[in-house]
């Protein structure tokens, strides 16, 4: 029962079953996903742009960051 002792801590699990709600309404959508790589791959950015959210920092303006840093 940590959220007792740090108020920072929620008392639910319900940011953690949002962030998992993204990755099923992709696989509903399309129906699955195409290969392995292809999954790893939407997890990863969905992990990106959630933490962009979280710290309340611009997506787009981060994601353009992170594209000129990855060499080609």
């Amino acid at each position: 029962l940590t959220f007792l002792h740090y108020n920072k801590v929620p008392p639910d699990n319900n940011a953690s079953e949002r962030a998992v709600r993204n990755i099923k309404v992709k696989q509903k959508i399309s129906g699955q996903f195409k290969s392995s790589q292809g999954a790893d791959d939407f997890c990863v950015i969905r992990s990106i742009i959630d933490t962009l959210i979280k710290r309340s920092q611009n997506v787009l303006e981060n994601l353009t960051l992170i594209t000129k840093l990855v060499p080609e």
